[in-house]
Formats: structure tokens, sequence, C-alpha cells
């Protein structure tokens, strides 16, 4: 694998950065972009990228933070609340910058023009919106937050969406899981899973209390089985009856 750190021109002005990972693998191949959680690309979320990259898929992780504080910052950083805020208003900015990011890997060569957005925490709206309206071939979640905001937003999305969470997230309140409990029966594109007893942030190796390897396990494979979908036509994935 090849690890770099790049800059994006974005539409707006300026440059943020990214994390890239190229994978070893020949021909063209599905990209995944990272939406990070509000710590931003910190330690968990490269060797996310690493680890999608090592199954042979282009990785791209990008600083959807640089308008306010760039950069990584710890958990128990009070400003990570400040870059936070407006959510709204932050979110809706970040769609230029997975925009952006999906248009740097359409440069790379090994790019087969296909990719999935995946969001933790904070980056969880990107599962959807990326599908919705920013040319993302797919979108998964994981232990997204304030996902209620855009379960409208899921109207009109084809492409295949899958959303994880622990039944004791304390960032996904039970009105905000019964209310996607009830959409993959009208959605066929949609799975959604919820793990009994599992908390918030369990992608997370460097938070250990909440980090399910069990959980973990599971969101990586079938974000894969979604990438592996992407590969080329005729090739998708059948989505897992959701849990």
């Amino acid at each position: 694998m090849l690890r770099k750190d790049i800059k994006i021109r974005s539409r707006d002005g300026g440059e943020f950065d990214c994390y890239l990972v190229t994978p070893e693998a020949e021909g063209k191949v599905p990209g995944i972009v990272l939406a990070s959680a509000v710590h931003g690309v910190d330690k968990d979320i490269r060797t996310l990228a690493d680890e999608f990259a090592s199954h042979g898929y282009l990785a791209a992780a990008p600083d959807l933070f640089w308008r306010s504080i760039p950069g990584p910052l710890a958990r128990d950083d009070d400003r990570t609340k400040q870059r936070s805020q407006p959510r709204l208003e932050k979110i809706k900015a970040g769609e230029a910058d997975m925009a952006d990011t999906l248009a740097e890997l359409r440069k790379q060569p090994q790019f087969n023009g296909r990719a999935a957005a995946i969001g933790f925490c904070y980056g969880g709206p990107y599962a959807i919106l990326g599908p919705k309206r920013l040319g993302y071939a797919a979108g998964v979640s994981c232990h997204g937050t304030q996902l209620l905001d855009y379960i409208k937003e899921l109207e009109g999305v084809t492409q295949p969406v899958c959303i994880i969470w622990g039944d004791q997230d304390h960032q996904a309140p039970a009105p905000v899981l019964d209310a996607y409990r009830g959409v993959p029966s009208r959605m066929k594109n949609v799975e959604v899973h919820i793990f009994p007893g599992v908390l918030h942030g369990y992608m997370m190796r460097e938070n250990p209390k909440a980090f399910s390897q069990k959980t973990y396990e599971f969101s990586m494979a079938r974000t894969l089985a979604i990438l592996s979908g992407l590969r080329g036509e005729g090739e998708r994935q059948p989505l897992r009856k959701a849990s």
C-alpha cells in the first residue's frame, strides 16, 4: 500500500488535507471515502483507511473540519464541540468536501469511478447524503449521530445504504432506532442493523470502553461486501436482512 497525505483544492477556495491510501491491486478498483467523527482524521480513521486499502480498495479520509479547527483532536479536547456546531450548517458545508474528495479519487489511475461513503458518528449523515446527491454509489453509517434529521433524505435513494448501531448508543435513542427499523420494509436498498449491548463509538479501537470487536467485524464485512458490488456491473452483493 502507498500511504500519503495530500491537499485537495476546495471548490469554495482554499485547500484541505486528506489521507489517501492506494492499494496493491491490479486493474481498476472502487474507492471509499471516510467521513470521520468529530475528532477528525485520527489514528482510528487512518487505521480504518489502511484496512480498506489492504482489501484492494482506494481509501480517502478528508479533513471535514478545515474551515474551523483543522486536524485531529483528542477525545477530551473541548474544541470538538466548538468545531462541530452549528451542526446542520457544518454538515452542509462538508457536502462540498465529500464531493471534492470524490473528484480527487477520479484523478487516480486505479479508480473505477464508483465509490462508497462511510460515516462514523458525526460523519454518519454522509452515508445518506453521499448517494443522495454527491455522486457516491453506496453509503455506510457506523454509529451515526443525529440521523433522524436525515431520514427523509433517504427518499429517492436507490443505491445501497447500510446503517449500523448498538442499542446502547447514547447518541441514537429509542425513537431514532425505531424510526430506522421501519425503513428496510419499504426501501429494499436500505439495511439497518442494531446490536444489543453495543455502545456509541464501537468502531474505534482507541476508545476501548466502547470498542466492540464483533460489531466491528460485522461492519467491515458488510462494507467490504458492498464495495465488492461496486467492482463491476452485475456483481452487486445482496443486502442482508435487517437485524
